[in-house]
């Protein structure tokens, strides 16, 4: 499958036009190891490094749908990887929004730094994300990227008000993806639940 196959695969499912927008400029190729470029458009997840993989495109696009991103928000990625969802929220948010990813294998974090060069409204910290980023909170949306037993509380309390949250949710072999959006202070609602869903598992403390 090549680029314009897997746009037209997406495109089929009913993605938003701003998330194929962001697949069409993104290069993928340039986010996964080099022996591996000749398979960066199938619609499958594929090995980063470090035992990690990116989801495959299908799982990506279901999850930016599911954020409802707008242009000029501020987003947090947990578990952001070699950047490559770092840079497909960054050109759906542009230039006056802020893109943040947390990265706790140092390799990966590397190859995000280098990758993201050119994307001037992102950054990608080397550290654990079980605790979010509460010094540049809150966010108008949250991704996690890799599996959970449960949301920790100090990372859904880094939402605004009307912030969303979409993260893959449930045990080793068996999760589902969730999205909760912030009502107030104290209020959330679950908007989505799709089960059938496999991420590698989140690295905590």
């Amino acid at each position: 499958m090549d680029k314009q196959e897997l746009i037209k695969s997406l495109e089929e499912k009913k993605f938003p036009k701003h998330v194929l927008e962001a697949f069409s400029r993104v290069k993928r190729q340039d986010f996964i190891p080099y022996t591996l470029r000749g398979m960066a458009y199938n619609d499958s997840a594929l090995p980063i490094g470090s035992g990690q993989t990116m989801s495959q495109p299908y799982t990506i696009a279901l999850m930016l749908s599911l954020l409802d991103l707008k242009p000029g928000q501020k987003v947090l990625e947990l578990g952001s990887g070699s950047g490559y969802v770092i840079a497909l929220i960054s050109e759906i948010v542009g230039k006056k929004g802020r893109v943040f990813g947390i990265e706790v294998i140092n390799e990966l974090f590397k190859k995000s730094k280098d990758n993201l060069h050119d994307y001037k409204n992102t950054r990608v910290l080397h550290r654990n994300g079980s605790k979010g980023l509460p010094e540049e909170a809150p966010f108008d949306r949250i991704l996690i990227s890799a599996a959970l037993h449960d949301i920790p509380e100090i990372i859904i309390g880094q939402l605004k008000n009307n912030g969303i949250l979409v993260a893959p949710k449930g045990s080793r072999f068996e999760q589902e993806i969730i999205a909760i959006q912030r009502k107030s202070k104290t209020e959330f609602e679950m908007k989505k639940r799709l089960p059938g869903f496999l991420f590698v598992p989140f690295i905590e403390e």
